[in-house]
């Protein structure tokens, strides 16, 4: 199913968000990782583009999902994935996240959001008459308003150097 245009700024930060665990989890099966570096990149992304993408989806993506009954269990999922994955952006932050970390890290977060494009966005799709998914991209674009809509390049901090 092609993807709403109400919803196209969030699978817009999706694929950033999916591009970092990607070349984390290149980066961990290469043996190449700065761990500096790589959570200072994290706690970039977090600042500029996934707590704001997050409080947008816990004020407005997740309450319209919920409405409909089928999709109550999943929103408490991905709810809970958020928490989860605040605690790891936390460590990160405090520079607390080792090898084994990262790839936790990459890998709740690549789980988390296949889950609310392929169920989560699907779900709401298929439920949504036009109208109300386009009064909801209405209120996801005040609420993303804050947000990066560039992609985030890497600052000389958070530069992966090369191994030596």
């Amino acid at each position: 199913m092609l993807r709403d245009k109400s919803l196209i700024p969030l699978s817009h930060q999706h694929q950033h968000a999916l591009a970092l665990c990607v070349r984390l989890d290149r980066a961990i099966q290469a043996g190449e990782v700065d761990l500096e570096a790589w959570q200072a990149e994290i706690v970039q992304m977090v600042d500029q583009e996934i707590a704001v993408h997050f409080a947008a989806e816990e004020k407005t993506i997740f309450p319209a999902a919920a409405r409909f009954g089928e999709l109550q269990v999943l929103v408490q999922e991905l709810c809970a994935e958020h928490a989860v994955l605040r605690d790891l952006f936390a460590r990160a932050a405090s520079g607390a996240l080792d090898s084994t970390g990262l790839r936790s890290l990459a890998e709740v977060l690549s789980g988390h959001i296949r889950k609310e494009e392929r169920q989560l966005f699907e779900g709401m799709q298929g439920r949504m008459t036009p109208d109300e998914l386009a009064a909801m991209g209405a209120l996801l674009e005040r609420d993303l308003a804050r947000a990066s809509d560039a992609c985030i390049l890497p600052t000389e901090a958070t530069r992966l150097r090369p191994k030596t």
